[in-house]
């Protein structure tokens, strides 16, 4: 499929995002995980949270020989992405599952992959680590976005809105986890709403 479906696929799905208050990331995030995915080179990459296949679809335009798995709970989203994956003429180069990350059987997926995207349920992150941090392969890489949640993340816990702050102490407990963590060598980059960049050793 030319170049040419998949740019009006993904002025389609802004359009809708905006329209339907979808997130989907901010133009400076997804550049700075395009450049670092092009520096990787993955074959592989395992993405969770496709929401309507924004973040799939551009990782499989720069990426052209990579095979990206993706996955989404939401009834709605998850249709939106088939259709829109479909439009793009990437439906070879992405598959999309339609279920809860946290219930998923792993051995629906690939034995490992090169590269693990994390934006999904920002409070689950650690969790969601837990689990498919075990498909990461050696030297792999794992990028989680969001790590700032709009500067909520930076802020005190006695700042942050009562609502959010179990997700935003969460968040934080992650990112130091993952900082202190002796298998992986971790930055946190401030491009978009941070993106926080962790490479397997």
């Amino acid at each position: 499929m030319t170049n040419e479906h998949i740019t009006t696929t993904l002025q389609s799905i802004k359009a809708y995002a905006e329209q339907h208050h979808v997130p989907i990331m901010e133009d400076q995030g997804i550049d700075s995980l395009l450049q670092l995915l092009r520096d990787q080179q993955p074959k592989t990459v395992l993405e969770i949270g496709a929401a309507i296949g924004f973040s799939a679809i551009k990782v499989a335009e720069a990426l052209p020989d990579c095979h990206i798995d993706t996955i989404e709970r939401d009834d709605e989203r998850f249709d939106k992405a088939v259709e829109f994956i479909k439009k793009a003429g990437l439906d070879n180069q992405i598959r999309i599952f339609h279920a809860d990350a946290l219930e998923f059987e792993l051995k629906e997926l690939g034995p490992s992959y090169d590269a693990i995207f994390i934006d999904a349920a920002k409070g689950q992150y650690d969790r969601f680590f837990e689990k498919y941090g075990l498909l990461l392969a050696e030297g792999g890489i794992l990028y989680c976005d969001n790590m700032k949640m709009h500067g909520l993340a930076e802020q005190e816990i006695s700042e942050v809105p009562k609502r959010k702050r179990t997700m935003i102490r969460n968040i934080k407990q992650f990112r130091e986890k993952m900082m202190a963590h002796p298998d992986f060598d971790t930055s946190l980059l401030s491009a978009g709403d941070g993106i926080m960049v962790c490479k397997k050793k």
